[in-house]
Parts: structure tokens; sequence; C-alpha cells
């Protein structure tokens, strides 16, 4: 691996985080072209349905393609989608080397692209900041080799572990920056979900609400098997143009849930569980929705249910320097619990975020018995 390949592809992965957030269910792709040792065309994909970052970058570079290097951050696609084949593009402007920082694991392409540029009598080099690639669509990596969203765990709790006080209150135990970098998870991910419990608790608004910019509102997941969130609640009412979705089960009242819809909200019936909802159907729905990543926000309840099930990828942990106290006052994850420590929940690759008084703890959860192929290594 040469220098020039690892800065060509930093710069190639730099764009592609351009469009954090915006491109699901496609993943986040950038591309570079060079040619004599000079940058003549460059490119990310924005949102689905629009060019991909090859054809970006191809059109900039133009007639400078022909015989150039494309330094591009996933393999190109070779099958026609919401957009043509970008191997057909690169063949056709002349392209001398590909170098690509993985595979597409879509089963439509994985591996088909780089066959493809090699039988046109283009080298193709793979594995360039492969890691980095890997982590950049982590999101769009499990979605589409498991058929399951990108679940992620937030909570926000004070030093000795509370949610809120035995009586109930909880707004705000992190400070501003810490509510701030929450909104940006909320920007990044396509669903908020919550139990129905926050719904009545609290009445939340579940949007995006950035200082300095617009943010883009997640889809509003609410777990309530009877149908009884109030018409009149905010996730129905204010403006927003994030649709709303309960999950409800066949025992849910026909009457509450027709006045759900009549307000706006689309209601999905799954299977129900000892616990109230099948959390792994649910998520099949939604994956079948192309929501790619959900991020739960629940209480005690939910979050329990989340790690009982072992349906948690990550975790984003706010912890304020505050002390609740309380045998009453909940914790962040409720359920029976584990008997042996060593059943526990192991978070590894952890990273600290210091916000102010607060930090966020953000890791990803082990994997007993060797590395799923969508999980970072």
């Amino acid at each position: 691996m040469e220098d020039k390949d690892l800065k060509y592809m930093e710069l190639a992965l730099e764009l592609a985080g351009n469009a954090l957030g915006r491109t699901s269910p496609n993943p986040m792709v950038g591309a570079v072209v060079v040619k004599d040792g000079r940058i003549v065309g460059k490119g990310y994909h924005a949102r689905a349905g629009t060019p991909h970052a090859e054809i970006h970058a191809l059109r900039e570079a133009g007639e400078d393609a022909v015989g150039a290097t494309l330094y591009v951050t996933l393999e190109p696609c070779c099958h026609h989608g919401r957009t043509g084949p970008c191997t057909e593009a690169v063949i056709r402007a002349g392209i001398k080397k590909v170098v690509m920082a993985m595979t597409d694991p879509n089963p439509l392409v994985a591996g088909k692209g780089a066959r493809k540029l090699r039988d046109s009598g283009i080298e193709v080099v793979c594995g360039v900041l492969e890691a980095q690639a890997r982590r950049l669509n982590e999101i769009f990596i499990k979605y589409i080799s498991t058929g399951m969203p990108y679940v992620v765990l937030k909570t926000a709790m004070s030093l000795d572990g509370k949610i809120a006080t035995a009586g109930g209150e909880s707004k705000w135990i992190t400070g501003p920056r810490a509510r701030e970098h929450v909104h940006l998870l909320r920007d990044r991910y396509d669903a908020i979900l919550v139990g129905i419990g926050t719904v009545l608790a609290d009445d939340p608004s579940l949007t995006t609400r950035l200082p300095d910019r617009e943010g883009r509102d997640p889809v509003r997941v609410i777990l309530d098997s009877g149908a009884a969130t109030p018409p009149g609640a905010k996730i129905l009412t204010q403006n927003s143009q994030a649709q709303t979705i309960i999950i409800t089960t066949g025992e849910a009242p026909p009457d509450n849930v027709k006045q759900l819809e009549s307000a706006g909200a689309v209601v999905i019936k799954v299977p129900g569980s000892d616990e109230g909802i099948a959390l792994a159907d649910m998520l099949r729905e939604l994956a079948g929705r192309e929501i790619t990543s959900v991020l739960v926000e629940g209480g005690a309840r939910v979050n329990g249910s989340f790690v009982r099930d072992k349906l948690v990828d990550k975790v984003n942990w706010y912890i304020a320097p505050k002390i609740i106290g309380g045998g009453k006052a909940p914790g962040p994850v409720g359920g029976p619990g584990i008997k042996l420590l060593n059943d526990a929940l192991q978070i590894e690759n952890i990273e600290v975020h210091d916000l102010g008084n607060d930090i966020c703890i953000e890791g990803y959860v082990a994997v007993r018995g060797g590395l799923d192929v969508y999980r970072i290594s």
C-alpha cells in the first residue's frame, strides 16, 4: 500500500462523510479521480436516487479520466437500481486503475463489480483503509447483510446510575452540550424509538433540534401494544415531515387504532410476546420499510427488552456528575437482569466524548464466539 493511496482514499472517505445520515438505504460513498499526481475529479453520493460518487467524480474529470486512477470507498455497483451501473461508467470513461476500500456486501454486487472491471482490463486494488470504510458504513453493512436495522441504545444517567428520581423527574439529568450531542445522533439515524410510557409521561417531540443548522427529523417509532397513544400527542400534532409509526399487536382496540390512523400515524401490528411486543419481528417490519437504523431512547423497560433479546449493536451512554440516590429511583436497564457477571453485555472499541460537565461513552456490543460480518473489528 503506497502513501499516495492512503492520502487519496482518506480524501474519498472524508467526501463520503459529507452525506452522514442522508443516503439511507444506500451507503455513503466518496470517489476521487487522480491523473499524473493531480486530482482531476471528486464527488460523493448525496442521497438515494441521485448519482453515485463515481459518476460525480467522472463528470468533473471529463476527458482527464482517460488513463487515470479512481479511488472509491466502496466497490462500484454493477446492477441497475435507482440509478445505472457505475462499472459501465468507469469503463466508458477510460479509467486505467480502480483502488477501492472494500467490496460491497450487497449480494447484487459482492465482488461482481470488481470482476467486471478486471474483465475489461482495468487494474483493481481492494482493501485500502478498509477498517475506516467499514466503520463509516456500519449501518448499511448490517442492514444489507442481515435484513435488520442497526440498533443504537442511548441513555442518560446520573453518576450513581439513575435515569430519574424516585418521583419520576428526569429533565434534565445531562447538560446542554450532551443534549445537543443526542440531537446530532437523531440527525444521523433513520428512526428514534420509545415506549408508550415515555409518550404518556413526557409527551416528547422526538425531533432533531440543532442550534447551528436545520436537522433531519427521524421517523418516530412508538412501542404501544394497546394503541394507547393520545391522538393529540406532540408526536402526531407537531409540524414535522417525518412519519410517526405506532407498533401495536392484535390485542389493540380497533377504535384506538382508527383514531391514531385518523391522526396521521402509521399503525403496524406485529406479534406479541410475554413482554408486550416481539422486538425482532418489529425490527424486520421496519427494515422492510427501508428503515436501516434505529436509535432507542426508551425507559428502563424498553432498554431492558432490547438488551435481553440481544438486539443492540452500539451504545451511547451519557453520564452526568450527579448523585440522585434512592432505592426506588430507576436505572437505565430494567427487566430481570443476569445472574452471572460472565453473562454481562460487554462493550468494546470504546470512545469517550467530553461534553462539558458530562461524558458520553460510545462503544460496540461485543459478539461472543466470533465477530459478525457486519461488526466493527
